[in-house]
């Protein structure tokens, strides 16, 4: 059911991507797509929710980064009951800004929109390890990653789904052939 409605909301691209992350793929998902329709983000949101739950993952607060995340962190804390955090960036890192502040030792669930490297919940952990909170698992709408990347906490997937990514000088002439498009927000790492 959640392949059919990211395929319906047109959250599945197909083509030669360039990645945030460096690494090209054939396959692209477009959050936009899925947080444009509250149906698709809300049936997304609630696996992770159910999934954090069914682990009994204790958690105070959600907090997402921009943009994607914040978005995704307000479904999930809404569906849950509790609060949510929104982190941003802030010359050129990760930190929660607006004057917010967490009590010590406060437990945070982290979420984000498509996990490929891990890039954005590692940066996202360091923001709210250094407001003084303690990170306790993360949840994103769209596991893409690799087999054996270890963020060294529970990690909940609300739509897992293999797609292969290459390394700049691992692209396959077939991939290569396909002209490239470089989507999302990020710059790409030199």
């Amino acid at each position: 059911m959640l392949q059919q409605l990211l395929e319906e909301s047109g959250a599945i691209l197909r083509g030669h991507f360039l990645l945030t992350s460096g690494r090209h793929s054939e396959v692209y998902f477009e959050k936009f797509r899925v947080l444009e329709r509250p149906d698709v983000l809300s049936a997304l949101c609630t696996e992770i929710a159910s999934a954090v739950q069914a682990q009994r993952i204790a958690f105070d607060v959600v907090a997402g980064p921009t943009t994607g995340g914040i978005i995704i962190a307000f479904e999930v804390a809404r569906q849950l009951g509790i609060p949510a955090v929104y982190i941003e960036s802030e010359n050129g890192a990760k930190t929660l800004r607006r004057n917010k502040t967490l009590p010590p030792g406060t437990r945070a669930l982290i979420v984000d929109d498509v996990l490929t490297t891990g890039t954005s919940l590692i940066e996202s952990r360091a923001a709210i390890e250094s407001a003084g909170g303690a990170v306790v698992g993360y949840g994103v709408l769209i596991d893409r990653s690799q087999p054996g990347l270890n963020l060294e906490l529970p990690l909940i997937g609300a739509y897992k789904v293999e797609a292969v990514s290459y390394a700049p000088e691992e692209v396959p002439e077939w991939l290569a052939a396909i002209p490239i498009t470089k989507p999302g927000t990020r710059a790409i790492p030199a």
